[in-house]
């Protein structure tokens, strides 16, 4: 098995590298709009999947119309060969996903949490700049607050300084030996207990897809056990399959072996404003953009009598 060579410059500064994936036929369109909405860079596809680099910015991430889902991306390579490999070197090779370059699973990490921390200020910021008022009420709230802790811890302080005195004067102020490397002990497992905690914060769950000859060796949930066991060896994570933190998207067929980080948590493909059902919105996306419709365009010429498909058009032309 051999690894398709990085593209140059993914790194966070030059730009982050992810893919999209999309309908079959889809892919062109996909292209053209990361290129127009996105200025990507190093855009390529194979069936169903869009890859390009570009800026990592949410905002503008979330305004593709043409793709159904989008994902950071670790890794991708070249498939697995199975057909003259037993099934144990199989699970072996699954393993050197994450054990040959833990570094590209810990960049992409570090990207993904970086997208999340920017989305969640500005959005603070933006709540702060709309509600001015609410602003100095929960300012004044938090000053008052600290306050009143303040009083109480000082007058805990007040208490245990009475106590030491009283216990000095007790037992005296030298302290033995022994009891100084009980002290020093203690202190190092408090300390490598929260390293642990720190490093065993993360969740995750890996959702596997599979196809060609692997599906007939492996099915998706052994593939997802195997990954997950080699994550949680060379990480520490912990595994949770109902509210993760983060999710590991695998896709393994006779072409491509793709892994990624979910950016959302709900696909792209999916539209609030769309009420009724009539075509899917990728696809109405695409046909508006083929018939050339502006934003707020009206569809009466092209589609008089179906209302619903109309709707859908109309809905997804806005650029």
């Amino acid at each position: 098995m051999a690894a398709v060579p990085r593209d140059a410059g993914s790194g966070p500064a030059a730009g982050a590298r992810f893919f999209c994936t999309a309908g079959r036929g889809l892919e062109p369109f996909v292209m053209r709009e990361v290129r127009a909405r996105l200025a990507a860079t190093q855009v390529e596809y194979i069936s169903g999947k869009v890859f390009f680099t570009t800026c990592p910015d949410l905002n503008r991430l979330k305004k593709l119309k043409s793709a159904e889902r989008l994902f950071l991306l670790i890794k991708k390579q070249f498939p697995f060969d199975v057909s003259s490999v037993s099934k144990g070197r199989m699970c072996n090779e699954m393993q050197r996903l994450i054990s040959d370059d833990p570094e590209s699973w810990l960049n992409a990490i570090s990207i993904w949490k970086n997208l999340l921390e920017l989305d969640a200020k500005k959005e603070k910021l933006s709540q702060r700049d709309a509600n001015p008022l609410k602003r100095n009420m929960g300012e004044n709230d938090i000053i008052i607050a600290k306050k009143s802790k303040t009083e109480i811890q000082e007058n805990r302080e007040c208490q245990l300084e009475k106590q030491m005195e009283e216990e000095i004067l007790e037992q005296g102020d030298v302290i033995t030996e022994r009891e100084e490397v009980q002290e020093e002990e203690s202190e190092n497992d408090v300390a490598k207990a929260v390293v642990a905690h720190d490093q065993g914060d993360l969740t995750f769950r890996v959702s596997c897809r599979c196809s060609g000859a692997v599906a007939k060796t492996f099915t998706a949930q052994e593939i997802g056990r195997v990954i997950g066991i080699a994550l949680m060896k060379q990480f520490g994570w912990k595994a949770d399959l109902r509210n993760p933190n983060l999710e590991i998207f695998i896709h393994l067929n006779d072409v491509y072996s793709v892994v990624g980080i979910p950016v959302f948590r709900v696909p792209l493909a999916s539209r609030a404003y769309i009420r009724t059902a009539g075509l899917r919105s990728t696809i109405a996306w695409a046909m508006a953009s083929l018939a050339e419709i502006k934003a707020h365009g009206s569809l009466k010429t092209i589609l008089p009598r179906s209302q619903g498909y109309s709707s859908a058009l109309r809905s997804s032309a806005v650029f």
